[in-house]
């Protein structure tokens, strides 16, 4: 075993997730509640440690205590501390990270990632994600040690709060694959790619989610109706780019700049002002993602974007200019590659709107088998 240990030497992250502001609902705050986390390991290693965000927080949050467990029948909750403590003080818009945990683990292993806060908390810091991979459970009780948690006290969530990466002391051999967006990537293509990549053998690649859905790359809301929609591109990326072990990132991102401007006199919070031009749209991409990317040493893909015909703000000006958006993606050389999404789901006999079975029913999101052809047309050497 010391042998195997000797060849880990590399921090991967091997899970991760955005951290965006929660949907303002009339109840923000919880008590005596734990949360917890599966995630599948990709990668063998010896230690963990784990990354926990309070950013769009507004107060203190104060996590209690926290722990790893494989899920097998030992089970085994290892404490995650902080500088030697259980408990730790996460500070509004900080993220805090863990103690190296000694932590053997095996390609393909399960692990589970609780989390108990004892006094109220305000649940300000999460993102909603889908997905076969993305489940996660709360309880009301300090059950986070526990293997079984009560199934009278618990409940299913997709909302994934605090949690935000997972990297492993893994071989060097091992890397990132991170998928950045909105909503469409909040949703399940990762979740497929990761499946895709493990069951055709590409066992040395980790999937990282950095993803908000609502979010634009040009401007972000103020308002509590949609703040959950989260920061702006311009904000999201410097942070959400710290991901050991990446070597490359898809972007795939632009939508909601497009569809989200209606005018003050239909919602005011969506004035026609915030409508952008395809070369700001082009300007955004190159001057926020690509050139950021480019200095943290990255291989930069593009995702271009999917149909909207039938969506509720769509119009022939709206898809023109993701058509022409689109264009500029698969044409131009900033990037390494496009991958492109809006080929693999759109109808061939009707580009503007997917392909039967590729739409979940509101023209914008695609349907579980769209997710899986997405991630089937990324191309291979990204994995």
């Amino acid at each position: 075993m010391t042998q195997q240990k000797d060849k880990f030497t590399k921090w991967v992250a091997c899970w991760g997730n955005a951290t965006s502001i929660t949907d303002r609902k009339e109840c923000v705050y919880a008590k005596d509640i734990t949360l917890r986390y599966p995630v599948r390991v990709v990668f063998s290693g010896s230690k963990m440690r784990f990354r926990f965000s309070n950013l769009t927080g507004t107060e203190d949050v104060a996590m209690t205590k926290a722990y790893v467990a494989k899920q097998n029948e030992n089970y085994g909750a290892v404490p995650i501390t902080f500088e030697g403590n259980a408990s730790v003080i996460i500070k509004p818009g900080k993220e805090v990270e863990s103690d190296e945990i000694a932590f053997d683990i095996e390609a393909g292993e399960t692990v589970d990632v609780s989390m108990y806060f004892a006094g109220f908390t305000q649940m300000n810091a999460g993102t909603l994600i889908t997905g076969p991979l993305s489940k996660g459970k709360y309880s009301y009780g300090d059950f986070a040690s526990e293997k079984e948690l009560p199934i009278d006290l618990t409940r299913n969530t997709n909302w994934f709060y605090f949690l935000n990466t997972i990297d492993v002391l893994t071989e060097e051999k091992n890397h990132a694959l991170v998928c950045f967006g909105d909503s469409i990537t909040a949703q399940s293509w990762p979740d497929w790619l990761a499946i895709r990549a493990w069951e055709n053998g590409f066992h040395n690649v980790a999937i990282i989610r950095r993803a908000v859905s609502g979010t634009r790359i040009l401007r972000q809301y103020d308002c509590i109706t949609y703040q959950a929609y989260g920061l702006k591109g311009e904000t999201r990326f410097p942070i959400e780019m710290n991901v050991a072990g990446a070597s490359a990132v898809i972007i795939q991102h632009g939508i909601n700049d497009i569809i989200h401007p209606v005018g003050v006199e239909v919602n005011p919070f969506r004035p026609w002002s915030d409508m952008p031009t395809c070369e700001e749209l082009e300007c955004g991409m190159e001057n926020i993602y690509v050139k950021h990317a480019r200095k943290l040493g990255l291989k930069v893909w593009n995702g271009t974007l999917l149909p909207i015909f039938g969506w509720r703000t769509y119009n022939e000006k709206r898809d023109e200019m993701r058509t022409r958006f689109n264009d500029w993606l698969r044409s131009s050389d900033l990037f390494d590659g496009c991958v492109d999404f809006d080929l693999a789901v759109r109808d061939r006999s009707n580009p503007a709107s997917f392909a039967p079975g590729f739409d979940s029913g509101d023209h914008l999101h695609p349907s579980e088998t769209a997710y899986a052809a997405m991630a089937d047309c990324v191309p291979e050497e990204l994995l």
